[in-house]
């Protein structure tokens, strides 16, 4: 096993579908998960993934802006390491790297949601010094 942290690149962004589909709790299928990858690539978006060797086992969407009350910001999306690589410390190794990626950029805060029901995210992420701050709603159209 060899492991890295790397940005994916934009033309790789097809990689990450297969892992964010297990993540969601909807189901949105695969071909709209493509289709909105294609179009958050022209935002302000970035993927941080692991690779073991050539294959994409862990991703991080990391959106770049600035918020009025927490300053420049990343928020973390889809994070999701797959089954077979988890509880091995993988987890916290990559958000060592996303802080430091982050930190790079000039980024003062940190953000993210995670699902309700994620009990194991939620322990996590407390152990990584996240606190909460609120909540997030959302209003389907």
């Amino acid at each position: 096993m060899s492991l890295s942290f790397t940005i994916v690149a934009k033309e790789n962004l097809h990689e990450v579908i297969p892992l964010v589909y297990k993540l969601n709790e909807e189901k949105i299928s695969k071909t709209i998960l493509m289709q909105r990858f294609e179009e958050m690539q022209e935002q302000n978006y970035q993927c941080a993934g692991i690779y073991d060797d050539n294959l994409l086992v862990g991703v991080a969407g990391m959106w770049f802006f600035t918020r009025h009350y927490s300053g420049k910001s990343m928020e973390l999306d889809h994070v999701y390491i797959d089954d077979a690589y988890r509880n091995q410390g993988l987890g916290k190794k990559f958000m060592s790297w996303i802080k430091n990626y982050a930190l790079s950029k000039n980024v003062e805060t940190m953000e993210l949601n995670t699902y309700v029901q994620n009990f194991a995210s939620h322990k996590f992420y407390f152990n990584e010094g996240f606190k909460i701050l609120g909540y997030h709603f959302l209003k389907k159209f």
